[in-house]
């Protein structure tokens, strides 16, 4: 009695090369290009080349473009390299964005309150203090939980982006200028206390403190005591106590090093780039950091082009939409399709699909 045999079934990959892996990534843009331009043509009747030279320009266009498109590469990388260690532990710290604002806050806080007391440089420095304490610390009290309680990390930490967001937005009502507006406007328009000093330009001082971080975290990851721990943690918590080491320590510890990055990229959004504090000032990005850190693979060095890639379309979305009289929901789609080509590639690289067929003579299987 012949039994019925399925049509394919899917086994996990052992091991894939590099080179397999990357052929497979960009296989998957190509496609999401194609069927982009498929879609571009059905809805909208415009060429899909000038919408792709339009997604260039948008991020590259000029000189400014560009730098701006570096500045806001820099800013998710910091995210995403915050969120990193914790990840690497299986840790799943969704707080990026609360963490982000309270940091923040704190700047903010520290320029309002401090520009009749204190000298710049003072005041600078207090910010410092302020955003990455501010920063750890949302960081450190979902850690806690964890280690004392055991409680869910990924309801706690997401929990915490809340908080952190009617605590923003309360001090916007304290602080609005002018009352009644709903907004604070520039800090210190005129005397710019508290303002982070430009480094040759206005972009640069945040492109070089995310180059110094990926550097940073690389080496800690790679090749410190503390970065095998975590690592271990993250593999088996059994094995890690059996070896010795303190789960709960190390839990928050990573932590604190993760909230306290974002407490610096708070820093930046407030004291260099915008000058101001709002609810939205992290615009989503300490979610969107979740998909680079994961599609890198944890590994520093990849997400500096993971996050090149995602502000590269973000950008050039906005540029159709403007160039082209769409509206935003247009690039949208278009950026969504791209993303969900990347995301779903990462099946294949992980999985190979085995297709089932009995072959009358050898009986075979043809793997695909």
């Amino acid at each position: 009695m012949n039994s019925k045999q399925p049509l394919f079934h899917i086994t996990k990959r052992a091991d894939i090369s590099k080179k397999k892996a990357i052929t497979i990534r960009l296989i998957a843009i190509l496609a999401a290009l194609i069927f982009c331009g498929i879609v571009t043509v059905a809805l909208t009747g415009d060429n899909p080349l000038s919408i792709y030279a339009s997604i260039f320009k948008g991020a590259f266009g000029t000189a400014r473009k560009t730098w701006v498109t570096f500045q806001n590469m820099s800013i998710l990388l910091l995210i995403a390299l915050a969120l990193t260690p914790a990840f690497k532990m299986r840790f799943w710290n969704i707080g990026g964005e609360g963490q982000v604002l309270i940091g923040g806050l704190a700047a903010a806080a520290s320029m309002i309150y401090l520009q009749d007391k204190m000298s710049n440089g003072f005041v600078i420095l207090v910010m410092i203090f302020a955003s990455i304490f501010a920063g750890a610390l949302w960081g450190l009290i979902p850690a806690f939980c964890k280690a004392k309680w055991n409680t869910n990390e990924t309801l706690s930490t997401l929990m915490m982006n809340y908080i952190a967001t009617q605590l923003v937005a309360f001090f916007t009502v304290v602080w609005e200028n002018p009352k009644g507006s709903g907004k604070i406007g520039i800090i210190n328009q005129n005397t710019h206390i508290g303002w982070l000093p430009d480094v040759f330009n206005e972009y640069l001082l945040v492109i070089l403190i995310a180059v110094i971080v990926t550097l940073r975290m690389y080496i800690y990851l790679k090749f410190t005591k503390q970065g095998f721990e975590l690592t271990v943690v993250g593999e088996s918590e059994q094995t890690a106590k059996y070896v010795g080491i303190d789960v709960g320590k190390v839990i928050m510890r990573t932590m604190i090093m993760s909230g306290g990055i974002c407490g610096i990229v708070g820093l930046l959004l407030v004291g260099s780039i915008n000058h101001t504090i709002t609810t939205t000032i992290a615009g989503g990005q300490g979610f969107t950091a979740v998909m680079v850190s994961w599609l890198a693979k944890f590994n520093p060095l990849s997400m500096v082009l993971t996050s090149l890639l995602i502000i590269f379309l973000n950008r050039g979305a906005g540029e159709i939409s403007t160039r082209f009289g769409l509206n935003q929901s247009f690039s949208d789609i278009i950026t969504g399709i791209i993303l969900f080509f990347l995301i779903g590639c990462e099946f294949f690289i992980n999985y190979k699909i085995v297709l089932t067929h009995k072959n009358r003579e050898s009986g075979k299987e043809e793997q695909a």
